[in-house]
C-alpha cells in the first residue's frame, strides 16, 4: 500500500555518521593502491595521494554542512544544485546519478562481492562462467558469470529488506559496518604487529619520495623516474582511484528527511564519517608500506593488495581473510547506497522529473518502488559488465557536479541571505575555494592528459537534456 505522504525522522546521528562510513568503504581500499603506486612509484608519493584525496572529501563534507542546514529534506546534492542553479542543474545531475553514479557503483560494488565470494565457493565466482567470452557490440570480452548474478541476488535481498522500512536498512547498516571499522582495524594492527621484516618498511622509505613510474612487462619490471612535471600528471591520474574509493560520502544527505535534527546531526555525520574513513584508509597504506615493498603493491596479483598483504602476515589463509572483509564491506557498503539512492528519485519524481511512481512511499514510510527501479537498472549494469568502465567514464563529471555544488554555497550566500543557517562552511571562503581549486586542477589535468575518462561522462550528462525538457514540459502543462 501506498499511503505515506512524508517521511519519519527515526535517523540519529549515529545513524548517519555510521552511512557515511558504510558507504564509503567498499572494496576500492584493498585494490586501488596497485595502480596509485604503479602510478607515483615511492611511499611518500603514495601515502601523498591518499591524504589528498582525504583533504580533498573532508573539505567537500565541511562544505556540503551549510547546505544541508538549509534545506534538510530528501534529495541532498540534487536540491542543492535545484536551489542554487534551478532545475536543469539539478536534473542532470540526477540524471548521471540515475544513469551510472550510484547504480553504477551499485553494481560494481555488487560485483566485487561476488568476486570475492569465488575465493570460498567457487561455483559462485567469476571463474563459473555461463556465456562468452565473445565480441558483442562494441564489447570485445562479454561474459556472464556467476558473480555477477550473486551480486544482482544480494541487490534484491538488499533493496526487499530496504522496501521494508528504514530502520531494516539501519540495522544492517549499524553491523556490517561496525564489522568492517573492527575487520579493517584489526588487519592493520597485526599487520603491523606480526611483520617480521623491518627492511621492507625501512627499504620503502630510504627511496621514500624518488617518484617513479612502475611498469610490468612479461615477467620483468621497469621504472622510469618522474620529473616535477611528470608527477604532477602522475598524482592527478592517481587520484581517479583514491576519489572514487572515498567517494559517496554525501549519501547521508540523500537521507536527510529521515534524519532527526538534520540540520545538526548531517554536517556532523559528514565530518565524523569522512575522518573516520580517511583515517582508516592512510593507516591501511602505512600497513601495505609495513608489509610489501612499493614494486609488490604496484604488481599484487590482479591489484589485490589487501589478498598481497595478508598472505604475508597471516600465510595460506590470508587471502580467505581478505575475502571475508571484502565480503562484509561491499554487502554493508551497498545498502547505504541502495538506502540513500531511492530518495533522489523520489524527490525528483516530486518536481515532475522522474518517473511518477517513483514520488511514492509505501506503508512503512519509504520510496519501495523508486528502490525496486534502481535495482533493476543496477542489475542490467551487473548483466552488461560495463559498470568499471561506467564509473572510470563518469569521474570527471562526479567532480564537476562537486565544485558546482560547493560553488553553490558562494551564489546562496548572495541570493538567499537571509535563509537560516544552523550550521555555516567550515573555514568559509577559504576551505570550500580551495576545494573548488583542487578538483578543477584534477579535472583539467583528465581533461588534457585522460581524455577518455572525461568525454564518456559528459555525453551521458548532455543525453539528459532533451530528457529534461521532455519532462519539465510535460509536468508544466499538468500543473498548468
Amino acid at each position: 500500500m501506498e499511503n505515506q505522504t512524508q517521511f519519519n525522522r527515526s535517523l540519529t546521528l549515529l545513524d548517519g555518521a555510521l552511512l557515511v562510513i558504510g558507504s564509503m568503504i567498499g572494496s576500492g581500499i584493498f585494490i586501488v593502491s596497485a595502480d596509485i603506486a604503479a602510478a607515483v612509484g615511492s611511499a611518500g608519493w603514495l601515502v601523498v595521494v591518499w591524504l589528498i584525496s582525504g583533504f580533498i572529501t573532508l573539505s567537500a563534507a565541511l562544505s556540503y554542512g551549510e547546505l544541508s542546514g538549509m534545506y534538510p529534506q530528501a534529495g541532498g546534492q540534487y536540491v542543492y544544485l535545484r536551489e542554487a542553479f534551478g532545475k536543469l542543474y539539478g536534473f542532470l545531475y540526477g540524471w548521471a546519478f540515475f544513469a551510472v553514479i550510484q547504480t553504477g557503483t551499485i553494481a560494481a560494488v555488487a560485483v566485487a562481492f561476488g568476486k570475492f565470494a569465488g575465493f570460498i565457493f567457487p561455483s559462485l565466482g567469476e571463474d563459473n562462467v555461463f556465456v562468452g567470452p565473445m565480441q558483442l557490440g562494441p564489447i570485445e570480452d562479454f561474459k556472464i558469470t556467476a558473480a555477477q548474478f550473486t551480486g544482482i541476488a544480494t541487490l534484491i535481498i538488499l533493496t526487499f529488506i530496504n522496501t521494508r522500512g528504514v530502520k531494516s536498512g539501519k540495522w544492517i547498516q549499524f553491523v556490517f559496518t561496525f564489522a568492517k571499522i573492527a575487520a579493517m582495524a584489526a588487519l592493520i594492527i597485526f599487520g603491523i604487529l606480526l611483520a617480521k621484516d623491518s627492511s621492507v618498511w625501512q627499504g620503502n622509505w630510504d627511496m621514500a619520495w624518488f617518484a617513479k613510474e612502475i611498469k610490468a612487462t612479461g615477467n620483468s619490471i621497469s621504472h622510469q623516474s618522474l620529473d616535477a612535471g611528470s608527477l604532477v600528471i602522475a598524482i592527478c591520474i592517481a587520484m581517479v582511484g583514491a576519489l572514487f574509493s572515498s567517494d559517496a560520502w554525501n549519501n547521508v544527505t540523500f537521507i536527510a528527511g529521515e534524519i532527526k535534527r538534520p540540520e545538526r546531526n548531517i554536517g556532523l555525520s559528514l565530518f565524523i564519517g569522512t575522518f573516520v574513513v580517511t583515517l582508516l584508509y592512510v593507516s591501511m597504506n602505512l600497513m601495505y608500506l609495513n608489509v610489501l615493498t612499493v614494486s609488490e603493491i604496484a604488481n599484487a596479483p590482479s591489484k589485490r593488495v589487501a589478498v598481497a598483504a595478508a598472505l604475508k602476515v597471516f600465510g595460506a589463509g590470508g587471502a580467505t581473510i581478505i575475502a571475508v572483509l571484502i565480503m562484509v564491506s561491499t554487502f554493508g557498503c551497498n545498502n547505504g547506497l541502495i538506502l540513500s539512492g531511492a530518495r533522489v528519485y523520489y524527490t525528483m519524481a516530486k518536481d515532475g522529473l522522474f518517473l511518477p511512481a517513483a514520488g511514492k512511499l509505501n506503508n512503512r514510510e519509504v520510496p519501495a518502488t523508486a528502490l525496486w527501479m534502481q535495482c533493476i537498472w543496477a542489475s542490467l549494469l551487473c548483466l552488461s559488465g560495463q559498470y568499471g568502465n561506467l564509473l572510470d567514464f563518469i569521474i570527471f563529471t562526479v567532480l564537476l557536479f562537486y565544485i558546482l555544488t560547493i560553488a553553490g554555497i558562494f551564489k546562496l550566500r548572495k541570493t538567499q541571505p537571509d535563509r537560516p543557517r544552523p550550521y555555516k562552511a567550515f573555514g568559509y571562503p577559504v576551505i570550500p575555494m580551495l576545494y573548488i581549486i583542487l578538483a578543477a586542477f584534477i579535472c583539467m589535468m583528465l581533461l588534457k592528459y585522460k581524455p577518455e575518462y572525461t568525454w564518456p561522462g559528459l555525453i551521458i550528462v548532455i543525453i539528459g537534456l532533451p530528457v529534461y525538457y521532455y519532462l519539465n514540459k510535460k509536468s508544466t502543462s499538468v500543473n498548468g
